[in-house]
């Protein structure tokens, strides 16, 4: 995210859901008691690689098992070549990475080669030169349960009712809670039409996929996170509601996202929704919270096979 939104009262809900948390690896654990654990599926989000302490915490990323998946949920960076330069290590160390974008990715400047959707573009061709899984390729398939990565941006309809966007926009301008997307994102392309655009390609892609699923996408899905913003402005830069329905319409087991800078598992609908970001040292350096990271999103058993 590109502002902070006060990870305090994160805390307080992180906390809240601790015991459900280690209650799910532990179910997760016992689903066959007995049989030797295997693979795992991991996820992060938010790594902001050109942080030093963070690219410490980068660095120390490594599967307890060679056969282990990560999932990274967006903000790996915002320069291309650091992107490429940190996927391509965490896929020299884990089976199978898969990346959806985040706001920091798409940031640009107006003397940068590639900007808006062009970027966009650049970056899912430089991860499938290493072997990186994007929101464009075919969905990968854990021991049954599809893995879904998408990419829906944001339409400014997280905002008060009764408010136009315009007039949403402005209400956060005046508080002075203006997201960097404004000046590094929103200048290079039509960031509405392009998160429609979004929606209507990932329904007609989801629409094919059969069974249990797990919906990867760097903004929530649902607007109950952004509920617990210190700011209620910042939402508007926080997905759309037209993804709403989707966890459980496209049989989603979990939705794993990023953005919020607040580690926290809600379930909505009967859908686990977890947060999974590192964010800013401030954030994480002292962070009480005892939700694992990186988080454990699959787990699979002897006898059986990904692919």
């Amino acid at each position: 995210m590109g502002r902070s939104t006060e990870a305090l009262a994160a805390l307080k809900w992180a906390c809240s859901y601790s015991r459900a948390v280690l209650g799910s690896v532990q179910r997760a654990d016992s689903r066959k008691a007995g049989e030797k654990p295997m693979p795992t599926v991991w996820a992060v989000s938010d790594l902001h690689g050109a942080v030093s302490a963070n690219s410490e915490r980068i660095d120390r990323l490594t599967p307890p098992d060679p056969a282990d998946w990560l999932i990274v949920a967006g903000d790996v960076a915002e320069r291309t070549d650091l992107i490429v330069r940190i996927l391509r290590q965490l896929n020299d160390r884990y089976a199978r990475v898969i990346w959806v974008p985040g706001n920091h990715e798409l940031f640009s400047r107006s003397q940068d080669r590639y900007q808006g959707r062009d970027k966009y573009a650049h970056l899912v061709e430089r991860c499938r030169e290493i072997g990186v899984i994007t929101p464009e390729d075919p969905y990968p398939v854990f021991h049954g349960t599809t893995i879904v990565p998408l990419f829906t941006l944001y339409d400014y309809s997280f905002r008060p009712h009764g408010l136009s966007v315009d007039e949403a926009i402005d209400a956060a301008r005046a508080k002075q809670l203006m997201m960097t997307d404004e000046f590094a994102i929103a200048p290079f392309v039509d960031v509405r039409a392009w998160c429609w655009d979004r929606l209507a390609y990932s329904i007609k892609r989801l629409s094919r996929v059969h069974g249990p699923t797990v919906l990867v996408n760097h903004w929530p899905l649902v607007q109950e996170p952004t509920m617990l913003l210190r700011f209620p402005e910042i939402a508007l830069w926080c997905g759309t509601r037209h993804t709403r329905s989707w966890p459980r319409r496209y049989n989603a087991e979990s939705v794993i996202y990023g953005h919020l800078h607040m580690p926290s598992r809600m379930n909505v609908d009967g859908v686990d929704h977890i947060e999974t970001s590192l964010g800013y040292p401030r954030e994480w350096q002292g962070r009480d919270s005892a939700q694992a990271w990186p988080y454990p999103v699959l787990r699979s058993f002897e006898g059986e096979e990904a692919r």
